[in-house]
């Protein structure tokens, strides 16, 4: 039988790594590590003061996402997905967030509704407090849309092109107002609560649509590695 306090460590340690994926996520997606940033565990660790199993951890996860590359023998390194890439991602989201609509319309209750109107209430207010946590929040709404299908591979799937489209996003994308997530939003929730297959479908199409005309493409600056992680550490507890 293991030890309490050994279950206490292992859930400090599980609770840690998602804090060093998190704060990397959104170094990368705001560009605060560019693309093509080399990633060394041991410099992650030694700055945000974790072991580097723990980084390795977290690397894993945004490898998984597509946001970093592990090449063996080289590290880890922020990915520089190509424009014509995030065509096809982009092609490929449309599709599976249409599945998504089809899935819910008619399943959804008066619960889960409410869960999604609570999640874009937190968007509109980030919206005006923090721009970055907003579009974070814009992603995790779509994100949580496939997470009720209940369909654990669609899921995934969706999870996983979500962040590679906000990489893309934050690499080619113009600036837009996070005024347009919001409303779209809400008139999507409206349509899945009125059971309107055929408008929710047309506005997830044109919502996603919106977003890959967005893709243009822009220069990114240099910034220095070493410190550049420390406020988003600091938002997370490390």
């Amino acid at each position: 039988m293991t030890p309490k306090p050994r279950d206490g460590h292992q859930k400090s340690a599980v609770s840690k790594s998602d804090a060093v994926y998190r704060t990397l996520k959104r170094a990368i997606l705001d560009q605060a590590l560019a693309a093509g940033t080399k990633l060394p565990e041991d410099s992650i660790g030694e700055r945000l003061g974790v072991s580097r199993t723990i980084v390795r951890q977290a690397l894993a996860r945004l490898n998984g996402e597509g946001l970093i590359e592990l090449r063996p023998h080289k590290g880890a390194c922020v990915s520089q997905p190509s424009l014509e890439e995030g065509r096809d991602i982009f092609a490929v989201r449309r599709a599976l967030e249409n599945l998504v609509v089809d899935s819910l319309i008619g399943k959804l209750t008066a619960q889960q509704i409410k869960r999604l109107e609570a999640h874009v209430e937190a968007e509109d207010k980030a919206r005006l407090d923090n721009p970055s946590i907003s579009i974070q929040l814009a992603g995790e709404f779509h994100v949580l849309l496939a997470e009720l299908t209940e369909n654990g591979l669609l899921s995934r799937y969706v999870t996983e092109l979500v962040s590679r489209s906000s990489m893309i996003l934050s690499l080619y994308g113009r600036p837009h107002s996070s005024d347009c997530a919001v409303s779209e939003h809400r008139e999507l929730i409206a349509a899945l609560a009125r059971k309107d297959r055929d408008k929710a479908s047309e506005l997830m199409d044109h919502h996603i649509e919106a977003i890959t005309t967005r893709a243009l493409l822009k220069s990114n600056s240099e910034k220095d590695f070493p410190d550049l992680l420390a406020a988003y550490a600091k938002e997370e507890g490390l």
